[in-house]
């Protein structure tokens, strides 16, 4: 039987798994003598198929420490290089430090061979990454396709050119499009097939078991909200008047409060609504979008 290859990621553009269960599985991993490779950050590697997770995928029996289970074979999917059922998956999130290096001693062939890397060298590497292009941060969905139906529903619903479809199966096509901590698609996918690793909310970072039902959503569509009249959208909703006489000083304070709102209502972040652009380039996404997803509903029909 192959030595089991051991796989770390340091989570270095978030840091959404806790640095003490991170320090733990690290030094266990790399005092075990079992062959191991670590990444700065599988989001980032993933969302750039990088093809070393490809030879990965292929190499034999992975122990993979890093995020939730859904989220890791996710990514590894994502990235063209599907993972084995066998693989095993130490959760980050969830082990506590104790648990995390505990599991890594039982492995077979543990402690058998000298460290490929003393865990102080591996980690110093690991907290100094190269930063990614322009600054980006590895912030970008991932598909569950166990659970994605097809419904499109993120295609018409993303106005940043995210996703694609091709042969009736949902991509993501441009992740370095996604706006950072913006969970909005996730929260609208009906099936709950859409994930963000990095998110903190266990529904959205893949923390639900594989098993379980996903509760219902609703079938919004964003790219028509945003896209349309923000003040007319919440005045038909709560009935807050909004006086055409007012000061630009108190327009610009309706506005932040309507945009506060949608962000409470759609769980998206401020700050993306507020670099939205202006209405007519809106409305113009909009229409792409779900342009592009009526032409993958007819293509595959």
């Amino acid at each position: 039987m192959p030595h089991l290859t051991l796989v770390y990621c340091h989570c270095a553009q978030a840091q959404a798994t806790p640095r003490p269960a991170r320090e733990a599985a690290l030094r266990a991993m790399c005092a075990s003598g079992l062959p191991m490779e670590t990444t700065g950050d599988l989001c980032a590697a993933a969302a750039r198929r990088a093809p070393e997770l490809r030879r990965l995928a292929a190499s034999g029996p992975l122990v993979i420490a890093a995020c939730a289970p859904r989220a890791v074979h996710a990514l590894f999917a994502g990235a063209s290089a599907p993972l084995p059922p066998e693989t095993r998956c130490i959760n980050l999130r969830t082990a506590s430090p104790g648990s995390a290096a505990e599991t890594v001693r039982a492995l077979p062939g543990a402690g058998t061979a000298p460290a490929a890397e003393p865990f102080e060298a591996a980690w110093k590497r690991l907290e100094t990454p190269a930063p990614e292009p322009d600054g980006w941060t590895g912030w970008a969905p991932v598909i569950d396709a166990a659970r994605c139906t097809g419904c499109l529903q993120c295609l018409s619903f993303c106005l940043f050119g995210v996703y694609a479809a091709e042969k009736g199966k949902v991509e993501v096509r441009s992740p370095d499009q996604c706006k950072p901590n913006c969970p909005a698609c996730a929260r609208v996918c009906p099936e709950e097939a859409i994930l963000f690793p990095k998110h903190p909310a266990e529904a959205i970072h893949g923390g639900t078991p594989p098993g379980k039902a996903p509760r219902p959503q609703p079938k919004a569509d964003l790219s028509a909200l945003l896209g349309g009249d923000l003040y007319g959208i919440l005045r038909a909703r709560n009935g807050t008047r909004f006086s055409p006489d007012r000061s630009p000083e108190a327009a610009l304070e309706e506005r932040r409060k309507c945009l506060a709102a949608l962000a409470r209502e759609g769980g998206i972040p401020l700050d993306v609504l507020e670099t939205l652009p202006p209405p007519a380039e809106l409305l113009q996404r909009a229409a792409q979008a779900r342009a592009s997803a009526q032409a993958a509903r007819e293509q595959n029909s």
